[in-house]
């Protein structure tokens, strides 16, 4: 009997990988596994914080919305040009103290020189009539002044006191000779107005308490005549 290669008793068994080979191949397996787990938790991790930013600007823009909505109403947007409004040179516009009478040349005034007296303007609301030169001083300080004429219904009359007196740097007065109903006067500049629900009166008090055509940013409105001088 022969004995030749192709006897299946000569054929070379398998290998079997070494230690060294299969602890290789294990730790391969356990980077491959790792790595996996790393890239998953990564791509959650991701998940999680874009969806935790989306929930923060959708309650965010929920709350400003809530926000916006005042007592009493939208008020609409206050930016943007106000209609009817009248604006005078302010360099034309004197600014020196007179102890006298000062003769304007609109009415009311809203602008020119001045007693060195201002009225409060914090929210006050005058019942009678005030003068026009410690008006003006108030203007001067960055104030609205709101005055009316006997052609404003009351119930107009009580609204604009209200929001006059929630409002810093106002006040409010009656004036007789005015043509309008409804007048707001800021340092030169002017809107008339039929109604206080005219949104115009928003605008104004928006644009012009303490705006940019204030001659005296930062001066007080309060420290002066609180009461109305005889």
């Amino acid at each position: 009997m022969s004995f030749g290669p192709s006897d299946p008793r000569y054929a070379v068994p398998p290998q079997q990988p070494s230690g060294g080979a299969r602890s290789t191949r294990n730790r391969a397996i356990a980077i491959g596994l790792s790595a996996a787990v790393v890239a998953g938790l990564a791509v959650f991790g991701t998940y999680m914080v874009l969806e935790t930013s989306e929930a923060k600007e959708n309650r965010a823009g929920s709350s400003s919305a809530q926000d916006g909505k005042q007592p009493g109403g939208d008020k609409g947007d206050t930016g943007g040009a106000i209609a009817g409004l009248k604006s005078w040179d302010a360099a034309e516009l004197g600014r020196n103290h007179s102890a006298g009478d000062v003769d304007y040349p609109m009415t009311p005034p809203v602008g020119g020189d001045h007693n060195p007296s201002w009225l409060d303007c914090d929210g006050d609301v005058y019942e009678k009539a005030v003068p026009d030169v410690n008006a003006v001083h108030s203007l001067e300080h960055g104030a609205v002044w709101v005055t009316y004429s006997t052609k404003a219904a009351d119930a107009d009359v009580a609204k604009l006191a209200e929001r006059v007196r929630s409002t810093p740097f106002t006040l409010m007065s009656p004036y007789a000779d005015q043509e309008g109903a409804i007048v707001l006067s800021a340092w030169g500049k002017q809107v008339t107005v039929d109604s206080a629900d005219d949104r115009r009166v928003d605008q104004f008090l928006a644009q012009y308490v303490q705006g940019p055509q204030t001659p005296e940013p930062g001066a007080p409105c309060t420290g002066g005549l609180a009461t109305v001088p005889q």
